[in-house]
């Protein structure tokens, strides 16, 4: 059974009839649903190696003509990677990655003025794009339109609350990573000092991991509380250092506040690392002098778009009923502000036994 044969029981072109056959979103939902109950009372399947074999043969040179992956901002900036060197990162991995998997990448800004939704999706089936990245969005209750449900998507992060896709740094393995690295250097008393901003995006992951690992490694008279903050202020950080004695604080913050914090010990006559240790889990860790964990951000983007393209080749689009999730493990950094610079044999060996 052929699609031309196909296109005369239902009076349709070929050309709809095999858009229409792959779930184009330019075809309307009724005309899709009768093409694929005529090709299902037919007999007729697609062959997904032939599927993907005239997808390759479609894609030319020309950057125009490439199958394009949407890019949507749900900030206030069209292009919020441009101010942001953590997003910048991501977005150089999905474009690097794309254009190896043979796509093009087109920024797309959802809050443009006069902007509706309605509006944005016509834009999208206009273009033929089937697929949409998203750099989620600074309000982590943010949603995406209703009018969204019919392409794939994936998002980086956890904030926005739609169900969809995602890719998102290993928070929870990340800081059983950190604390374990820090047991072999013999540190016992480790204090976590969490941002609000960043525990509430990062879903309390760094927070949960902290916890169990405590549960299970120290007694009850070893467990420093928890310093939670709005923002890095002194007097709140040395009450909680005086009163509670970490040997190591580990800070989940931005670099900026971990530096901060170092700057804040010293003042108040702490040496580091002799005194107190100091390790960073962030966003990007590019000081060489701190010991800290960063988020793998080129990794995160090239797996977001590898992501997103599986889903469009198979179809997947509308809201997931299980939404899939990719965790990417952090990039450990050595710094002289842990003993030993951070790098410890005890955890070399442990590592390697993991590995094999």
């Amino acid at each position: 059974m052929s699609i031309r044969r196909i296109a005369r029981l239902t009076k349709l072109s070929p050309a709809t009839v095999s858009l229409a056959l792959r779930d184009h979103p330019r075809i309307s939902g009724a005309t899709r649903s009768r093409v694929h109950a005529m090709a299902l009372r037919c007999g007729y399947s697609l062959d997904p190696k032939v599927t993907q074999l005239m997808r390759v043969v479609r894609r030319t040179s020309d950057e125009k003509n490439r199958e394009c992956l949407g890019v949507i901002s749900l900030y206030d900036d069209p292009r919020p990677w441009l101010g942001s060197l953590h997003l910048a990162q991501i977005y150089e991995g999905m474009e690097r990655r794309a254009e190896k998997l043979g796509y093009r990448l087109e920024p797309m800004w959802l809050r443009a003025p006069g902007m509706t939704p309605a509006r944005f999706r016509g834009i999208l089936d206009a273009r033929g794009i089937e697929g949409l990245l998203c750099f989620g969005s600074p309000a982590v209750d943010d949603t995406l339109p209703g009018e969204f449900d019919h392409y794939a998507i994936v998002a980086q992060g956890m904030s926005m609350k739609t169900s969809v896709h995602r890719v998102v740094s290993n928070a929870y393995g990340d800081m059983l990573g950190v604390l374990n690295r820090l047991h072999a250097l013999g540190y016992r008393r480790p204090g976590l000092w969490v941002s609000e901003y960043e525990h509430i995006r990062g879903v309390y992951a760094h927070l949960s991991g902290y916890l169990g690992w405590c549960h299970h490694h120290l007694d009850a008279r070893q467990a420093v509380p928890v310093l939670r903050t709005t923002e890095l202020d002194e007097s709140q950080i040395m009450h909680w250092v005086r009163e509670n004695h970490p040997d190591v604080i580990i800070s989940v913050q931005r670099q900026e506040e971990v530096a901060g914090l170092c700057s804040i010990l010293r003042r108040n006559k702490i040496e580091i690392p002799s005194d107190i240790g100091v390790v960073g889990i962030c966003q990007l860790v590019d000081d060489p002098g701190l010991a800290g964990l960063a988020e793998n951000q080129h990794l995160i983007g090239a797996c977001a778009v590898e992501l997103l393209a599986s889903r469009v080749m198979t179809r997947d689009f509308g809201v997931p009923a299980r939404p899939r999730v990719e965790m990417v493990d952090g990039i450990w950094q050595n710094g002289a502000t842990l003993r030993n610079g951070g790098a410890s044999a005890a955890w070399s060996e442990s590592a390697k036994e993991r590995s094999t």
